[in-house]
């Protein structure tokens, strides 16, 4: 048995069956395992991510690290055998940390997709069964249904309603309706093959089963697959961005090094020494790390938010959540529990009680809204109600190992749930009774039935909406007597759930002689009713979901309700979000319908005044996500079916739900594993923290490069001898400091993320605050250094010894600064050091390592440094305080700033 590119499209079912030796009953779990061997896995042509080797060598592909060759092979011709191999050992140092960094972001990159895998269902030994569609083997049969995506090529048996879309194979936009029955012409293009469902389409609407006839390569989109795998990856606007900012910096600090190189050789120093000090100081001043620190920033934030259920597609979405500002969630699943829960029971006599407890468990339980115990009176008439409610129904509701398991229709398992917290043995209830006959629910009939047999007496259960049952009731039970029915108080209690939000349901019970309860059990075989009470039940909000909405306020982001649900039921949820308060702040689709496509300023102004969008089409929600845009907001949309990928493509970022369609998750930017709205909030703040690390990176960078430049060029201008050997230079920026920017990018988030405004999408890095910052830090640094470098010549000091003092200063100043990094506002002191214990360890090796070079005499001759005493290192720690210090004081006098009221706020 093998694939072969046989026209599955031209034999009949029983053909293809045959073929692939297997029936409608799927293949046995022996000849599925057997077949796994045969053909493999069910898998298209990928990119094979890059090698270590490959990764490395990537490292080299740099036009500043062929500079540093030709200096080294320079150095070999004239004899500086000692630096050639230094240059050559930093280059090799470089390319390894570089390359592990980048390593680690492939790996992380490779689990993600992980996550990502799409599953499949199946039949197999008869039964029906969800598998990883990586799994799948030619001749099983295949389930679709509406937003699926066909995992491999199938050969339709059955369908209802069968649509798919067909693009990616055909590129024509029109689903195509598939008929099994159909057999094509040999000859037929892939839009006429009915019959067969293509890997990678999209079933658009309707259900299907089928064979499956082909896996992995020898499908139709194999190709196509192919040649994607094969496409080069695009960076992120971000890391693009940053790309052209090095060659910005990298051509103006060439310029600045050359005109240094002018100065220096005017003043008569030797011209190879000019010559390796500009390439030196090229290297160190241009940020060439600055790119390969953002990916590294981007990957961790990516891996961050996976682990708080939130996966990102795209690298792009990282730099794009922190300027979130308007959030349209769906409701159910989102901010509910997506579990339909009796909440309220209101019984004929009046009383009114709240039942605890959320979602399809037994837990929880019926409290009375006065005050006041249950009577047993009362007890026992909730009980009949939950008995009537438990019986009439279709559902399974049960608890094995402590884990709830159901299946059934939502409101008949919220009944079971409610059987359960009035203390009913319902499997012991169901053993009791003999079932006679049932009348199931219809939408016409509007109520199910059930009639059974117990302890001799025939006995109707009745479950319906509220007008239904109260047209076949004559009497209600209050305590235990029955008594006339007041139907206009009872429809009163049920119009105030239902204004509530609340869906209601009126349970009733009913007697008919023995004799009758035999043969068939009909609509007009009912009895008068007798009236057990009416109970609110509603999808409730998930607990967590009202704080989340809290946090976005907080930080800036306005979040909207947009559900197809009805207008009280969203209104009072959204109440108790705190979204919306009042009628005036809900609109719904009919009323959004009827403004005319020629009034968008009323369209406008109505979207935004809105908090609450009820009974919306999916198209509607592709226009309010559009108003939202145009109205520059940075948009989130939630949404997990086939219609709702328009509205996730148009926002800035589609959010599809772990439990959406294959299509959602396609369209999205993000996916939320857990399908919590809070999860949506999560990924928002680790947006912040990312974007907040790449500006901590960026600060490190080009600060510590602007002090080396003014270090050189006020050192000229004074006449100085050059404060800095070529060496030296590479040694500090690459060895040193490099491991420290990359570092930063592993920053934990700052508790005040989710506090500020969101940034503007058009806002640069380099806003004034950033600006200010790079100019002060640099200038200190660079001063403190060049003061030192001053005095210790002027002093005396050899100028072997002073470098190698000033250079031990250098390592110092970007230790210290590194800390002031890693908060733009807040005082280094109290930042945890927990909060990064990468960094942390490389401040320590940092400086361990070149303590060790002043004791190696490999390094001690390469580098020209020597021991120093343990009072000069205290010395000139003390002195590189002065860089803590003043940031200390400029991070304050901001923070007294942003606490000045404007004038605005005083008038």
């Amino acid at each position: 048995m093998r694939q072969q590119s046989l026209l599955w499209h031209t034999l009949p079912e029983q053909d293809v069956l045959t073929t692939w030796e297997t029936t409608r009953e799927g293949l046995t779990s022996a000849e599925v395992r057997h077949r796994q061997g045969l053909f493999g896995p069910n898998r298209l042509p990928v990119k094979p991510p890059p090698s270590i080797f490959t990764i490395f060598l990537h490292q080299f592909l740099s036009p500043l690290i062929y500079i540093l060759l030709l200096a080294a092979v320079i150095s070999l011709i004239i004899g500086e055998h000692t630096d050639a191999a230094f240059i050559f050992a930093i280059l090799l140092l470089n390319a390894t940390l570089g390359g592990f960094q980048e390593w680690k972001a492939e790996q992380n990159a490779a689990a993600l997709q992980m996550l990502l895998k799409v599953h499949a269902r199946v039949r197999r030994n008869g039964d029906e069964q969800e598998i990883p569609s990586d799994e799948l083997v030619p001749g099983d049969l295949c389930l679709l249904e509406s937003g699926n995506r066909v995992p491999a090529d199938i050969r339709l048996l059955d369908s209802k309603n069968l649509a798919i879309d067909e693009s990616l194979l055909t590129g024509e936009s029109l689903a195509v309706e598939k008929s099994p029955s159909t057999v094509s012409e040999p000859g037929a293009p892939i839009s006429d093959r009915t019959n067969v469902a293509y890997g990678g389409t999209t079933v658009m609407v309707g259900r299907g089963v089928g064979v499956v006839v082909a896996t992995g390569l020898h499908t139709e989109v194999a190709t196509i697959a192919k040649t994607v795998a094969e496409a080069a990856e695009t960076k992120p606007p971000l890391v693009v961005r940053m790309d052209q900012f090095a060659r910005y910096v990298s051509v103006a600090v060439v310029v600045a090094c050359g005109l240094l190189a002018a100065v220096a050789v005017s003043r008569g120093i030797p011209l190879m020494e000019v010559f390796f000090m500009a390439v030196a100081l090229a290297v160190s001043a241009i940020p060439e790390g600055l790119p390969v620190a953002m990916t590294v920033a981007l990957s961790v934030a990516t891996f961050r938010m996976a682990k708080r259920h939130v996966i990102v597609r795209r690298l792009t979405t990282v730099e794009g959540l922190g300027s979130c500002t308007y959030i349209a969630s769906d409701k159910t699943g989102t901010l509910t529990v997506n579990q339909q829960t009796v909440k309220k029971i209101v019984l004929p006599s009046g009383d009114h009680f709240s039942v605890t407890g959320e979602g399809y468990t037994g837990e929880g339980a019926v409290v009375p809204d006065a005050e006041g115990s249950l009577s047993p009176e009362t007890v026992a008439q909730l009980r009949r109600l939950g008995t009537a409610g438990v019986l009439c129904n279709e559902a399974h509701l049960t608890c094995e190992k402590g884990e709830w398991n159901f299946h059934g229709d939502a409101v008949d398992v919220a009944l079971l749930a409610l059987g359960y917290k009035l203390a009913l043995d319902l499997p012991g209830l169901k053993r009791s009774v003999n079932v006679l006959g049932t009348i199931p629910f219809e939408s016409e009939r509007k109520f199910a039935a059930l009639l059974y047999e117990e302890s001799q007496n025939n006995n109707i259960a009745v479950k319906g909406a509220v007008e239904e049952i109260l047209a076949r009731c004559d009497a209600m039970l209050v305590g235990e007597t029955v008594e006339p029915i007041e139907k206009k108080l009872i429809e009163q209690a049920a119009g105030a759930l239902a204004n509530q939000g609340y869906r209601v349901l009126a349970l009733a019970e009913g007697t008919v002689p023995a004799q009758d309860g035999h043969g068939s059990f009909e609509e007009h075989h009912l009895p008068p009713l007798t009236l057990l009470g009416v109970i609110g039940a509603i999808d409730p909000l998930r607990p967590e979901a009202r704080d989340a909405v809290r946090e976005c306020r907080q930080a800036g982001v306005q979040v909207a309700m947009v559900t197809g649900d009805h207008p009280a039921t969203a209104l009072s949820l959204s109440r108790e979000l705190g979204i919306a308060e009042s009628e005036g702040e809900v609109v719904t689709g009919r009323q959004l319908a009827e403004i005319d496509s020629g009034q968008e300023s009323q369209f406008m102004e109505l979207i935004n005044r809105m908090r609450v969008f009820a009974r919306v089409t999916p198209i509607q929600k592709h226009q309010i996500v559009e108003a939202l845009v145009k109205m520059g907001h940075f948009v989130a949309v939630t949404g997990d079916g086939v219609n709702d990928a328009p509205a996730l493509k148009k926002a800035h970022l589609g959010v599809a739900m772990g439990s959406g369609t294959d299509v959602a998750k396609d369209s999205a930017a993000m996916i939320i594993t857990d399908n919590r709205f809070p999860s949506i909030v999560a990924g928002i703040e680790e947006g912040r923290f990312a974007y907040d690390n790449v500006r901590k990176v960026i600060a490190l960078l080009i600060s510590c490069g602007a002090a080396e430049i003014f270090l050189f060029t006020v050192s000229l201008l004074f006449g100085l001898p050059l404060p800095l050997t070529a060496v030296q230079l590479l040694w500090l920026n690459l060895v040193t400091n490099g491991p420290q920017d990359v570092a930063l990018a592993f920053e934990a988030g700052e508790p005040d993320a989710m506090t500020r405004k969101p940034r503007k999408p058009t806002e640069g890095i380099f806003d004034s605050m950033m600006v200010q910052q790079t100019i002060v830090s640099g200038l200190v640094m660079g001063l403190v250094a060049f003061a030192a470098w001053y005095w210790w010549l002027s002093a005396g000091v050899e100028e072997a010894q002073a470098r190698n003092l000033l250079l031990l200063l250098m390592v110092f100043l970007e230790n210290v600064h590194v800390f002031n990094c890693r908060s733009e506002r807040r005082s280094a002191f109290t930042v945890p050091l927990r909060n990064n214990r990468i960094l942390i360890f490389g401040v320590l090796a940092a400086q361990g390592i070149h303590i060790l070079s002043m004791y190696v005499p490999a390094t001690q001759h390469a580098l020209k440094v020597a021991p120093v005493s343990l009072q000069e290192w205290g010395a000139l720690l003390l002195l590189a305080s002065i860089m803590l210090i003043t940031m200390e004081i400029f991070k304050m006098v901001k923070k007294e700033n942003r606490l000045q009221p404007s004038v605005d706020n005083e008038i």
